[in-house]
């Protein structure tokens, strides 16, 4: 991970850099709550990632879990925070828009994030599955915890989630009126204003809202337009209703809504200029794209839950949900270019209705739930790809239908005091129409309504089913109370489907579609509290055994970008994670996490473009994209988004300061490995191995109404991409494009709690 003098130099002095404030303050007189604050024990975190409360140690699931007051005393902005801190985690802003999320556990994830590709890795919101990228960003704001379950968890949540889950968990209403005001300046001129409440209306109704507004310059600029570049207009909101007319009955309605109208992200080519050689530019986050200056992207929903505890051992509960969302703006400038060599306006949209019921129970001994699963959604869109070296514009539009239905139940029996067993099944079946798209136009632009095509490529409408029966077992024993082993098997499913990019004159195979993947995972794990509570230290080790990996390959193919989705063929992963945190004395906390991943393809089949000479398969994709010669390359291969090691060290501190209230520091150094952005390697564009230092400072006042803090983020301005195209042929201008994470940020907070 470290290979060179100059990383080791940067990793001593982050540590040093991390250390040295804590260490700075002594450890001044301790207030009664510091303990509880800092945590001299490690407490009992409660959660839902097998869809009841239990307690996090007791979870036969590798997990991690981070709470309110964790994310805000570290400075956490949004839920891509959680990879600093996550092994074997990567959640990141993806390539064009700010709030695009690009998710991968344990390797696994979302290929591409256009429309019609599923996820691999689950997003939910108060238990509502989240079906698409883009909009899935989510601003932290009036949660309770945020919970990442990695590998398969295909019992419970089984739409999708074969890498893992991630549960953004907003609190309950509290019986009492409450009220926050958040202001948050930084730099880049970042203003931010977040006001949330609750209230008791009666004695059982009770009322809350919250509202946020995100402002900032952009990273740089588009030395083309005029324009900054990369910047940040959000406005968020949500409010919800709470009914609770006796203590068997609980009703939820909630809305949430987000508006961004942040600037299009282009991204910095990595070529130099074309047809005129000039060098890339200086600045990683300038832009010399010809398009692309406003973005629009709208999502929002609405759910309904409800829960009837029928006796002492049996609750029913019923989840209904809509959500609805779309991405607008100018476009995409594939080639970073004034010219207009590949420039892509389009939008997205989406909506989707979700009903979920569970029985959940508990009979002592036994505890479980059961339960069935709907689905009705529909992912569409448009992209006019404008081919300025060919005179044209290209247009490709679809949609696709789904409707899911799922039948699950997940049952545990303490067999005896120290032996506990777990067996959970899901059977999931998804239906899925695809209607695609896709021409040649003379001109450049995206072309009218009476404008007439010289050629069809692409004009579809097909449908299939899959379905797929996937188990989950695992046994635990308990040494102590505070220290257990367990082992599972667990099995994630994710849906075939249509390549919406697909060219039909060159592949017609395209209208067949692609197969579903299934993830099969052996963990072993244990998660203790030891040395009375003081050190928590969980680790788990693991294979998967990953098939039928949907990818998608993109070939330039005479005047067009031929698009492959192919299930390729199959891989392995092993790894392990170890993460705990340390009462060291009642003041200081170390926090640590580190993950290991050896992934690697065992066959790769891929088509046969210019492979003049190589043996072809035996065996290709079922159903190919292209008819012809396939060959494997699987020792040309690589993980994408797939860091071999991962982690973070961190101390955090809590000081009493008397009448004058409270100080908390806290100094993380987060590590990743070398990674890809495709599964070619790619050297221009594959990002080096790296470290990120944060810092924060938060004072508390007395009464615990004032809240003021300063949060460092990549306070050594490391600059590291997230994303990136590939198309390096005079056609497109020799595009290759990098997008980057955010540089070195400060922020300041003041809050006020009622």
């Amino acid at each position: 991970m470290i290979n060179s003098d100059a990383q080791r130099r940067a990793l001593l002095v982050g540590i040093a850099a991390a250390a040295m404030p804590l260490f700075a303050v002594p450890a001044l007189a301790q207030d009664d709550n510091a303990a509880a604050a800092i945590g001299a024990d490690n407490g009992e975190i409660v959660v839902t990632a097998r869809r009841r409360a239990e307690r996090e140690q007791d979870v036969p699931i590798a997990m991690t879990v981070q709470n309110a007051e964790q994310l805000d005393l570290r400075g956490a902005a949004d839920i891509t925070a959680i990879q600093r801190t996550t092994p074997n985690t990567t959640l990141q802003v993806s390539r064009g828009t700010n709030s695009t999320l690009t998710a991968f556990i344990r390797g696994v994830g979302q290929q591409d994030p256009l429309w019609g590709f599923e996820p691999g890795v689950g997003l939910y919101v108060d238990d509502v599955y989240i079906a698409r990228p883009q909009g899935a960003v989510l601003d932290i704001f009036d949660i309770e915890r945020i919970e990442v379950l990695r590998g398969p968890q295909g019992t419970l949540y089984g739409r999708n989630t074969i890498g893992g889950a991630v549960k953004y968990v907003t609190r309950r209403l509290g019986s009492e009126p409450e009220f926050k005001a958040r202001a948050e300046l930084g730099t880049y001129k970042e203003i931010n204003a977040i006001l949330s409440g609750s209230t008791p209306v009666t004695d059982t109704l009770r009322v809350g809202a919250a509202f946020a507004h995100y402002s900032r310059d952009g990273y740089g600029d588009n030395l083309t337009l005029g324009r900054e570049h990369a910047n940040k207009d959000v406005i968020a909101g949500r409010i919800s209703i709470e009914f609770e007319p006796s203590s068997k009955l609980f009703f939820r309605l909630a809305a949430d809504k987000l508006w961004d109208d942040s600037n299009i992200n282009n991204g910095h080519r990595e070529t130099p200029g074309f047809p005129v050689a000039t060098p890339p530019l200086a600045d990683k986050y300038d832009t010399l794209a010809g398009i692309g200056y406003k973005g629009r992207v709208r999502t929002g929903g609405v759910s309904l839950t409800g829960e009837w505890k029928a006796s002492d051992a049996i609750t029913l509960k019923s989840i209904t949900a809509y959500r609805e969302g779309s991405t607008h703006g100018d476009g995409i400038d594939f080639d970073g270019l004034p010219s207009q060599y590949f420039d892509i306006p389009g939008f997205y949209k989406d909506d989707q209705l979700s009903q979920e019921l569970q029985v959940q129970f508990n009979f002592d001994r036994v505890q479980g739930v059961v339960g069935a699963y709907y689905l009705d959604g529909t992912a569409a869109g448009e992209f006019d790809a404008i081919l300025g070296a060919f005179g044209i514009t290209q247009p490709t539009s679809g949609s696709v239908k789904t409707k899911s239905y799922a039948a699950f139940a997940d049952v545990s029996v303490d067999v005896t005091d120290k032996l506990l067993l777990s067996a959970g099944a899901r059977y999931t079946s998804d239906d899925k129409t695809a209607q695609v798209f896709k021409a040649n136009y003379f001109g450049l632009g995206v072309p009218g309504p009476t404008a007439v095509p010289f050629q069809i490529l692409t004009d579809y409408t097909n449908g299939r089913t899959f379905s797929k029966f996937t188990p989950r077992f695992s046994a635990t024993y308990k040494f102590t109370p505070a220290f257990n082993i367990y082992a599972s098997y667990s099995q994630g499913f994710k849906s075939g489907g249509f390549d919406m990019r697909g060219d039909a004159s060159v592949t017609p195979a395209t209208r067949l579609g692609y197969d579903p993947e299934t993830v099969t995972t052996y963990e072993i794990g244990f998660k203790s509290n030891l040395f009375d509570r003081r050190l928590k230290l969980n680790g788990a080790i693991f294979q998967s055994d990953y098939k039928g990996q949907q990818v998608t390959t993109q070939v330039p193919v005479g005047n067009s970008a031929v698009s492959f989705v192919d299930n390729v063929g199959n891989s392995r992963i092993r790894g392990a994670e170890l993460e705990g945190s340390a009462a060291v004395t009642d003041w200081l906390r170390a926090n640590f996490a580190v993950g290991y991943l050896d992934a690697k393809f065992l066959n790769y089949a891929s088509f046969g473009v210019g492979a003049s000479g190589s043996a072809c398969i035996a065996n290709p994709p079922s159903p190919p994209s292209a008819i012809g010669c396939y060959i494997d390359v699987s020792d040309q291969r690589v993980f994408q988004n797939t860091p071999e090691w991962s982690g973070f060290v961190g101390l955090s501190s809590h000081h009493g300061l008397g009448s004058g209230g409270a100080l908390d520091l806290n100094a993380n150094l987060s590590f990743r490995s070398a990674v890809h952005l495709f599964e070619t390697p790619i050297p221009a564009l594959d990002q080096g191995s790296y470290q990120l230092v944060d810092l924060s400072a938060v004072w508390t006042s007395p009464d615990d109404h004032w809240r003021i803090g300063v949060h460092g983020r990549n306070l050594f301005d490391k600059r590291y991409k997230t994303g990136g195209y590939n198309f390096p042929v005079p056609a497109f201008g020799n595009s290759v494009i990098s997008f980057y994470a955010p540089p070195r940020t400060v922020k300041l907070t003041a809050e006020f709690r009622y």
